[in-house]
């Protein structure tokens, strides 16, 4: 059995290893790399496994078991999403993404980072921050200040999932709206300055907790609003020559 969640959209475009081949059971959202509505899909196998039938079971659990009243208008949206998922767009969306996160991960290493895999083959990025004597959470909060989204995350050894060591990054929301290899790497360089301005605050920073980080950052006497003003600024200045798409 394999999850395939954050990957099923690589997996569709044969951007990577197709686990049907291995797996009597498959699950997935359809809202992540496969870039359609909110949701979840199960695949199995037709035939029974060591004597079980799957598709009963499955059928059973899921209604009346688990599911409450479909949504027509998000299984129209599916519809829509596994048809596109089939187009030669589609599969040169998904190389670019790839393509996209190993530049990521190529210029955060040469910036100095420590990558948790030591780097990507698929959409995602982990950086472990511990080795600079930082936090996810700090990070974080720093870069949503500079309108950079991304979420920090644990990485091995971590004890909290509060205070993680790391941020994860990825690819496929900036790929849709147009960035290459290119902008990502400029993205590294953004995310390096706002790091480094972490780094600084938290030395600024009176008390050593994380509630006390954040309560400083966002105070309007914070020392380092000019280089975090302009940092917003530039990041805002790429992003805008890529529209998001429909709005």
């Amino acid at each position: 059995m394999m999850d395939m969640a954050h990957i099923s959209g690589l997996v569709a475009a044969s951007v990577v290893a197709d686990p049907f081949e291995y797996c009597d059971i498959v699950t997935t959202t359809t809202h992540k790399s496969l870039r359609g509505p909110r949701g979840g899909m199960i695949f199995f196998k037709k035939d029974p496994v060591l004597g079980v039938d799957l598709e009963s079971a499955i059928n059973n659990a899921v209604f009346p078991g688990l599911q409450g009243g479909p949504h027509n208008h998000t299984i129209g949206g599916l519809a829509v999403c596994l048809q596109h998922a089939q187009s030669p767009e589609f599969k040169a969306y998904q190389n670019q993404v790839v393509s996209n996160c190993r530049a990521l991960a190529r210029r955060l290493v040469e910036l100095g980072y420590a990558l948790v895999s030591g780097g990507s083959d698929n959409h995602l990025v982990l950086v472990d921050l511990r080795p600079l004597g930082i936090d996810g959470a700090r990070v974080e909060k720093i870069l949503d200040m500079a309108s950079i989204t991304l979420n920090k995350n644990s990485v091995p050894g971590d004890k909290s999932a509060l205070v993680p060591g790391g941020i994860r990054i990825g690819s496929p929301a900036m790929t849709t709206r147009g960035f290459t290899e290119k902008e990502f790497t400029a993205i590294a360089d953004f995310i390096h300055e706002g790091v480094q301005i972490t780094i600084e605050a938290k030395g600024l920073a009176s008390g050593s907790k994380v509630q006390e980080f954040l309560k400083f950052v966002s105070s309007p006497d914070f020392p380092l609003r000019d280089k975090m003003s302009n940092l917003r600024s530039r990041v805002e200045a790429l992003t805008t020559q890529f529209p998001i798409p429909g709005v």
